[in-house]
């Protein structure tokens, strides 16, 4: 009798699970434990009567794990092969382990409030985690604050010009996290606010030529001086995050106490930013400068040991925990939201580019140069206005520049070049294209952007897209300020049934490229699909989608700054990323200013060893030969290296598509246990081999690097001296090289 007892008590314990989910009453609705893969556990907590918005992230067909599932009074424990989710019922949280057993992530607390969002029903959502001391995490995207370990910084989560929001975060303790939510998410949200009122008007000007839709043009800009105070209820680290007011920034400067924490102007910004400082209790002076019309707010919050998550729009609280390394929360990421396809050889050679070639003559001129001289290109960028007369972004190029277009491409291939155009998804409501689109109600309100939310504006944008782009040939395609453009989905409704904007804030992206992508499958089988974006989404990688980071500065700060946002791009799961070599917005006289080109070189000779190498400039002519000897030597010599790397860069570039690796690799990825390592925000391997090391200073003849711990050492390329790993070391550099090692091994 006792052995019939305890059997059926065992199995009601412990069992093989294939249920698609475990489900837990909870005080604010239903809690949801998903094992998606046997390292992948998905949580949800959805209020009743909450309605998901439809599965954008998580398109794969992925067999469910095995799982067992253990109750014991109200805790529950699910357990995968790699991963285990356990439900304290009476905290109300859950904790994470690895197959080990040990503690990867807790819950901390979690917050799901009513709200409205027009006639919309949505909730409020905060979820926190514990963040222990020595964790450093990485992730959120690409954005212009310069900081790479983000534990604890606050960040504003939406698409503008130059700031990519992937709401995934990776730690070095073995875990990734995906917050699921297609809105605007606050990464560590300030928890006070203060309004800083005008202290001193016009303080500053400068006449800048800036680009509008009809095309370059001078405009002036004036800045004030605004002021206020904090008061802060204890001493310790904080994270402050300036909100200027205004849809993008041009200038990005605070001050606390006189100490200048943030100084950045550009001829666009995003609107927030993020720094952190140590501040004792009591008030402390805030100085601000911006923009006439900005309206700056200073968010400030104590730093302490968690990671909290807000979205003021959702359906309710959802994530992913990945356990592993990077390389393993990478490959279960996107096993579940899509491998990256292959992309063709040609792609990862040089990428060519400046604002703008204005005739076919004048581009191909320029490509012939390159081919008579030797300098291996592998693509040539068409900037925009190529519609001219048609209007923006009409599909039609212009005859009176640009006569013969297949021709041209034509020319291109005899030369071994391939041609990249522009093409946007903001259409002239004038043009032929943009008369179809306001006659069937396929923009989004209010704007001249397609409304890609409803399938049938997708569909007849791709129409257009086919019928008059792909007969020309054209190879790669650069889909411009997918964000789309200053936060245009906020107070908009999308899609077929009016839904607010507001839920599907940062998604756009995904959205036109897929349209594209999905698009140049079906109707040009022959061709691997080549696209650069200037904005993403998590998924974004199914499309084989190259980012850069968008319309940035030309010093020594903005350069340093893209190392760290374009790492941060790659520890939320999307291997593909460039900059505009040189910067985009350039100095007047970069043809003659000494200082300038230094930098511009600096950038060129990082560029080598990013995942694609472009060089790109505002009102520029961008070829080697506008510039004096030796800059245009070096110049050439990068271009050389590059093409010279191409057996190396090919064989790792594949193992992207087949084994979901990342080329740019920030440190975690190889060096997690590293202290020091997880310190450095401008260093990243490139491959499994090289640490490239970029000099972010003018004017130096040695460079202070961190080697990371190696037991065969690292070799450094330039004399082949070799240097011990685990410590930092003075390395000789000059104008021909930045310092790059090779991994040795025994």
């Amino acid at each position: 009798m006792r052995k019939i007892a305890i059997i059926p008590l065992l199995t009601l314990a412990l069992f093989s699970c294939r249920e698609q989910e475990v489900r837990i009453p909870v005080p604010e609705g239903t809690l949801y434990i998903e094992p998606l893969t046997e390292d992948a556990i998905r949580v949800r907590v959805l209020p009743e009567g909450a309605v998901p918005l439809e599965e954008l992230i998580y398109t794969q067909p992925v067999q469910k794990p095995k799982y067992r599932v253990r109750r014991s009074g109200g805790d529950v424990t699910v357990t995968t092969a790699r991963l285990t989710a356990v439900y304290h019922a009476s905290e109300g949280r859950i904790l994470f382990k690895d197959a080990d057993g040990q503690v990867l992530l807790e819950e901390k607390s979690r917050s799901l409030q009513p709200t409205q969002v027009r006639d919309h029903s949505a909730y409020d959502i905060t979820q926190s985690f514990v963040s222990p001391e020595g964790e450093a995490l990485f992730g959120t995207g690409q954005f212009q604050d310069g900081y790479l370990d983000i534990r604890g910084l606050t960040r504003r989560l939406t698409q503008v010009n130059s700031q990519i929001s992937l709401p995934m975060i990776l730690s070095n303790r073995g875990y990734g996290l995906l917050w699921h939510n297609y809105g605007l998410t606050e990464f560590n949200p300030s928890e006070g606010l203060q309004p800083l009122t005008l202290a001193e008007a016009s303080v500053e000007s400068a006449s800048v030529n800036v680009t509008g839709t009809s095309g370059n043009f001078m405009e002036i800009r004036r800045f004030n001086r605004y002021a206020g105070e904090i008061d802060l209820p204890e001493d310790g680290e904080y994270a402050l995050l300036l909100d200027v007011g205004s849809s993008m920034a041009r200038k990005q400067y605070l001050a606390v106490d006189g100490e200048v924490l943030v100084d950045f102007s550009n001829f666009w910004l995003p609107p927030t930013v993020a720094a952190k400082a140590y501040l004792t209790s009591g008030s402390h002076r805030v100085e601000v400068r911006g923009a006439e019309g900005d309206a700056p707010v200073l968010g400030w919050r104590r730093i302490t040991p968690e990671t909290t998550f807000h979205s003021p729009v959702s359906q309710g609280i959802d994530y992913t925990v990945f356990a592993g390394n990077a390389d393993a929360v990478m490959h279960a990421f996107r096993r579940l939201s899509g491998a990256v396809p292959p992309m063709p050889d040609w792609a990862f050679r040089y990428i060519h580019c400046r604002e703008r070639f204005d005739t076919q003559e004048e581009l191909l001129t320029a490509a012939r140069r390159f081919h008579a001289e030797g300098l291996p290109v592998g693509t040539i960028v068409q900037d925009w206005q190529w519609w001219g007369k048609h209007g923006w972004n009409a599909m039609r190029f212009d005859e009176d520049k640009y006569p013969d277009p297949t021709g041209m491409v034509r020319e291109l291939h005899g030369m071994d070049q391939h041609l990249m155009l522009s093409v946007w998804s903001k259409v002239d409501r004038t043009s032929e294209v943009g008369r179809q689109m306001e006659e069937n109600g396929y923009y989004i309100e209010g704007t001249d952007w397609v409304d890609f939310f409803k399938p049938e504006a997708a569909a007849c944008y791709w129409e257009n897209f086919r019928e008059r782009l792909l007969p020309v040939g054209i190879d790669a395609w650069w889909l411009d300020a997918t964000e789309p453009e200053n936060d245009d989905l906020a107070n908009r409704s999308v899609g077929p049934d009016g839904i607010p904007g507001e839920f599907y804030r940062n998604v756009y992206p995904l959205k036109v490229v897929g349209t594209v992508y999905e698009g140049l499958r079906k109707d040009a089988p022959e061709r691997l699909p080549v696209i650069l974006t200037r904005s993403a989404f998590p998924g974004i990688q199914r499309y084989g989608a190259m980012t850069w980071s968008g319309d940035v500065g030309a010093d020594w700060g903005s350069f340093r700054r893209q190392i760290a946002g374009g790492l941060g791009q790659m520890a939320a799961g999307l291997p593909w990323w460039t900059y505009d070599a040189g910067g985009f917005f350039r100095p007047t006289g970069q043809y003659a200013d000494p200082d300038y080109q230094e930098c511009m070189l600096r950038w060129i000779q990082t560029a080598v060893y990013l995942p694609f190498m472009r060089v790109h400039g505002y009102v520029s002519r961008t070829e080697p030969w506008e510039y004096p000897e030796p800059v245009r030597h070096l110049f050439e010599d990068a271009v050389r290296r590059r093409e010279s790397l191409q057996p190396y860069i090919l064989r790792h570039a594949r193992r992207v598509w087949e084994e979901d690796y990342t080329l740019m690799r920030p440190l975690v990825f190889d060096f997690p246990d590293d202290a020091e390592a997880l310190r450095q925000d401008c260093e990243f391997m490139f491959g499994p081999e090289y640490l490239v090391c970029p000099v972010t200073a003018p004017k130096v003849t040695s460079w202070r690097v961190y080697l990371p711990e190696n037991e065969g050492g690292w070799e450094y390329i330039r004399d082949g001296s070799v240097y011990e790993g685990g410590r930092y070391a003075e390395v000789p550099v000059d104008l021909e090289n930045i310092p790059v090692f090779k991994r040795v091994t025994e």
